[in-house]
């Protein structure tokens, strides 16, 4: 355990260490922030931290998921209730005990985060160091409620054969969500193969997914298509719904009967792939519009997962702000701190139509021109200040031709989305506004928030 001690004085950043046997069981403990985490050595040596925390899972529990897959977890957020009722914000980073190849315990280091002490975070483990390969299930960074309902999908859905299609606006991260998908299932050590559809004329985008046989064109050679580098693991198809019509009857075809045909060829080669596909606008309207055969929809919708947008869930605009400015003080070598309160309060009032991915880019140029240790308005692009100020102008005037009823509706459906974003629960989020359940509930129905 003197190793344990100094390993402490070199990590002088963390707040509390547990390390656990290979079976989850809290072996050491210690903890410098007693007034705001309650939990004492002899409340917790000789448990594992699903019996110290029950909202914990095997699958939420970083400690649980480290000692299953002996894979790293590197600065992630984490909300737990103590004992007494306190809310907790954690930064931690997890890792695997390894001792002759074996997984013989783990590691969990965690640092208490209060208030607005987030923006001061310099990450200490790099989340970034260049993770290699797939996306995982913790890559998906969210405290939004909706979220985590999409997230706790995933283990369920990864390990049958069933199609999933994603629909989410574009730059939410559907792509993150197939390969996670793929990297919780049993096809994990297979092949992953996505292929955006839009934009690619039939005839070269048939040639891709099923592949040529020598001489069918001129040029032409034998090559696999996708279905066939896909086989025994996962193909991801975003964007179907550009994808013409008579190449979607195709896509069909092979789906249903799990074999194809090279262009050219003769020869019908089975396949055993998942198949995950996604869309960038609602497919229902897709389908109707008849941009999306009906029969193909259904086909690949045997589950669906819905990504909600940035704008719905702005609890998660701070968390990703801080990831990204973490990733790129690690890749620019540089240390910034955090967002100004000015770069703060556009952030949250913008309706970011690029969503996540937009955030990152917005964040990336501002590590390019960056002058200070905080982000300032005159680093981020031009257009972002002036459509949030059209924005800022637009929301004033129509505040001004709003009755006193629908400015109340409105600020009120701010403010639930807000505690549903910022807590756990629908009992949490009803304690937060000082309301019941039961009210929550039926104002969540009255603005189409279930």
């Amino acid at each position: 355990m003197k190793n344990v001690e100094r390993l402490l004085n070199i990590y002088n950043y963390f707040d509390s260490v547990i390390i656990t046997d290979e079976k989850g069981v809290i072996l050491y403990y210690t903890n410098m922030r007693t007034d705001i985490y309650d939990l004492k050595e002899n409340d917790i040596i000789g448990k594992t931290i699903l019996d110290i925390h029950p909202e914990l899972t095997e699958e939420t529990s970083s400690i649980m998921r480290v000692l299953r897959d002996g894979k790293p977890i590197y600065d992630q957020i984490e909300h737990l209730t103590t004992k007494h009722g306190q809310n907790v914000t954690n930064l931690y980073s997890t890792l695997p005990i390894i001792n002759n190849g074996q997984i013989i315990g783990a590691i969990d280091l965690a640092r208490c985060i209060q208030g607005n002490e987030r923006q001061n975070i310099v990450f200490p483990i790099k989340y970034a160091i260049e993770k290699k390969g797939l996306y995982h299930i913790e890559d998906i960074i969210s405290t939004s409620s909706a979220m985590k309902v999409t997230k706790s999908k995933i283990p369920k859905i990864a390990n049958t054969d069933s199609s999933v299609l994603i629909y989410g606006e574009t730059g939410t991260g559907k792509e993150l969500f197939a390969q996670a998908i793929h990297t919780y299932s049993s096809r994990h050590d297979k092949r992953f193969v996505s292929q955006n559809c839009a934009a690619i004329p039939s005839s070269l985008l048939e040639s891709i997914l099923f592949g040529t046989v020598k001489g069918c064109y001129t040029g032409a050679e034998h090559r696999s298509g996708l279905f066939e580098v896909a086989n025994g693991g996962t193909l991801f198809l975003d964007e179907i719904n550009s994808m013409e019509l008579n190449m979607q009857t195709k896509i069909l075809k092979a789906i249903e009967e799990k074999k194809v045909t090279r262009i050219g060829g003769t020869e019908a080669i089975p396949i055993d792939i998942k198949i995950i596909s996604a869309v960038n606008e609602n497919p229902l309207v897709c389908v109707k519009e008849k941009r999306l055969r009906e029969d193909l929809y259904y086909r690949l919708n045997v589950v669906q997962i819905d990504i909600p947008p940035l704008r719905e869930r702005v609890g998660d605009i701070k968390y990703l702000t801080d990831h990204f400015i973490c990733t790129y003080n690690i890749k620019m070598n540089k240390s910034v701190l955090g967002i100004s309160d000015e770069v703060d309060e556009i952030f949250m009032n913008y309706s970011w139509p690029g969503n996540v991915r937009e955030l990152k880019n917005i964040i990336e140029g501002a590590f390019n021109i960056i002058g200070s240790r905080f982000i300032q308005k005159t680093d981020l692009p031009s257009y972002l200040t002036h459509r949030f100020e059209a924005e800022k102008r637009k929301f004033e005037k129509d505040m001004e031709n709003m009755s006193l009823s629908e400015k109340v509706c409105r600020y009120e459906k701010k403010l639930i989305i807000q505690a549903l974003d910022s807590t756990h629960s629908l009992a949490e989020a009803a304690k937060k506004l000082k309301i019941s359940k039961q009210a929550l509930s039926y104002k969540l129905s009255k603005y189409e928030l279930k």
